[in-house]
């Protein structure tokens, strides 16, 4: 969960129950998560923040579609969905959440769960680490080279 340019919340588990697809999985990973973006909406409430409607980017079609309009998107495939999972609905319906697609190459959560290499680790990392993108290209220092690069201190070579 992202506030501004910052993470706010991160958490991977493994879901407590098998599913019949990545639709259903995806639908049971945005239920688990409901808990965590509801209660920040209720915190920055009481803060004086008023949130009109919080974004869960999805990269399955799919469960979008369960997700907006419930039961009445279930196909053969899917209509043994326990109707717990169509909660997210409901929220949906009262305009306090919505579900957006974002393409798997931009799903920051990815970076957590997958193995990532080359442009595409670099590009998510420095998402993450909120670093301008020109500086996925530049060379790492370490902090004491960077302190001594801004004193105008040359580093031993």
């Amino acid at each position: 969960m992202t506030l501004g340019k910052g993470t706010a919340y991160s958490a991977s588990s493994k879901q407590k129950l098998n599913t019949k697809s990545s639709t259903e999985a995806e639908l049971v990973a945005i239920d688990d998560s409901m808990a965590q973006v509801l209660w920040t909406r209720h915190f920055l409430a009481v803060q004086g923040e008023h949130i009109t409607t919080m974004t869960i980017y999805q990269d399955n079609k799919s469960t979008i579609l369960l997700a907006e309009n419930g039961k009445t998107s279930s196909s053969k495939r899917t209509k043994h969905l326990n109707v717990r999972y169509f909660f997210v609905t409901d929220k949906i319906k009262k305009g306090e959440v919505k579900v957006a697609y974002c393409p798997t190459q931009e799903m920051l959560g990815d970076f957590f769960t997958k193995p990532l290499q080359g442009t595409q680790f670099i590009r998510m990392r420095s998402k993450i680490l909120n670093l301008p993108s020109s500086s996925s290209t530049a060379v790492h220092m370490s902090v004491l080279e960077n302190v001594k690069k801004m004193m105008g201190v040359e580093a031993a070579a």
